[in-house]
This record gives structure tokens, sequence and C-alpha cells, in this order.
């Protein structure tokens, strides 16, 4: 019997038989928020470990080069990085809004809010690219001979532009992930299969992007605004 259009976001539980004919309902991942919730949490405490780390690191050898990360930092463009901490608060809020708006039952607008998310975090990686070509126009990125031991810059330079193209990198990496994730949550609704009864994959996703977007809140003065007093005064 084919299903109406009318019911796609009805969920349909799987049903398992036992010995003696008697039908039980499977507890899926779908119908266990909590488990469900704690399994994603210890997935994000290893990405925290894992840029937390890198923070750490950061953060000490900025001790052993002081004025050389000041003076790496000033070189970058901190209006574009400005532009893109915007645009990820924004679609943080975006994202959050969806989530709400399923579990009130507005579907299509949660629909609109994750494809609002999606188009934000384009934007984000169009004004990365951008960036990264300046950079390169610039001498300013691996594996050009002015990032290279003799080319002109400084150890401490050296390890700053080394950890910035790392960091920002991986983290890009996680907005790629990030759509992609968006785009299988949309594909599932769809499908109903993500429901505003049924919406932990929606949480949970919604969740990852809040660490995608709390990591570049640390990334942007990280990086950005630890030159910008030598630049106001130089």
């Amino acid at each position: 019997m084919a299903h109406d259009s009318h019911d796609s976001h009805e969920y349909i539980p799987e049903i398992a038989v036992d010995r003696n004919g008697k039908e039980h309902v499977v507890q899926g991942w779908q119908g266990d928020f909590e488990g469900a919730k704690l399994g994603f949490w210890l997935f994000m405490l290893t990405e925290v470990l894992m840029f937390g780390a890198m923070f750490m690191t950061l953060s000490y050898y900025f001790t052993l080069h002081h004025a050389e990360f000041i003076k790496a930092s000033s070189e970058l463009d901190r209006v574009l990085g400005g532009v893109n901490t915007v645009v990820l608060l924004i679609s943080a809020l975006t994202m959050g809004l969806g989530l709400l708006k399923m579990r009130s039952g507005d579907v299509k607008g949660a629909k609109l809010m994750i494809w609002a998310t999606i188009l934000l975090a384009l934007i984000f990686l169009g004004v990365k690219a951008l960036e990264w070509s300046n950079d390169y126009k610039e001498g300013i990125f691996l594996g050009l001979s002015t990032m290279q031991a003799g080319g002109g810059k400084s150890f401490g330079e050296l390890l700053f532009f080394g950890m910035y193209f790392t960091m920002t990198g991986l983290h890009g990496f996680h907005i790629i992930i990030g759509i992609g994730l968006m785009l299988w949550l949309l594909k599932r609704i769809n499908s109903g299969k993500v429901s505003p009864e049924h919406h932990i994959l929606h949480f949970n996703i919604a969740l990852y992007w809040d660490l995608v977007h709390l990591i570049w809140v640390f990334v942007f003065p990280y990086f950005y605004m630890t030159g910008a007093g030598g630049a106001i005064h130089g």
C-alpha cells in the first residue's frame, strides 16, 4: 500500500518477534535520546581534546616567541577573519532555530533553517578561500620559499603560520563535514526518519555545529587579535 506524501514524517519503529511469536518494539538510537546524547558527548570530548592540545601548544610557543607571534599575527586579515566570525555566529543561531522549529512540529521551518545554515557555512568557506588566496599572493603560505628556513621569516613566525594554516585548515575540514551532515539530515527528514518525535540526529548535528563555531571563537582572537595592538601602535 502506497504511503501518502503527507505522512512522510511518520516514524515507523522496528519490530522484532520472539520465539513465541510475540512482537516487541526494538529500542533503536532514535528512541534512546539519553543514550544517543551521551555517546555524542563522548565523541565531542575527543574533538575538544584534539583542539585543546593545539591551543596549549600555541600558547606555549607564544611565551617563547612573543614578539615574532605578534608580528606574524599583524600580517593576517582581521577584517575577513571578523566577517567569518559573524557568519559562524549567525549560523549557530539558524541551526538552533531549526532545532527549535523541529521540536515544535514546524518541519518546513526547520528545513529552511538548515538550508540557511548550509548557505552560511559555504559563505564561510568562500571567505576563507579568499583569505588564503590573498595570503598566497603576499607570500604567506605553506610551501612557498618565504615560508621556509632562510626565506626571510624568523623561526617564531614560521611556527605561528604553521599553526595558523594547520588549525584553520582543520577547522575548515570540520565545516565541510558539517555541511555533509546537514545534507544527510535533510535527506532523513524528507524520508520521515527524523521527525518532531524522533529528532535526536538533528539535536546531535546542532551540537556538533555549536562545537565548530565555538572553536572558531577561540581561533579568531588567538591568531587574528594577537597582533592587533602592534598594528595599532605601528
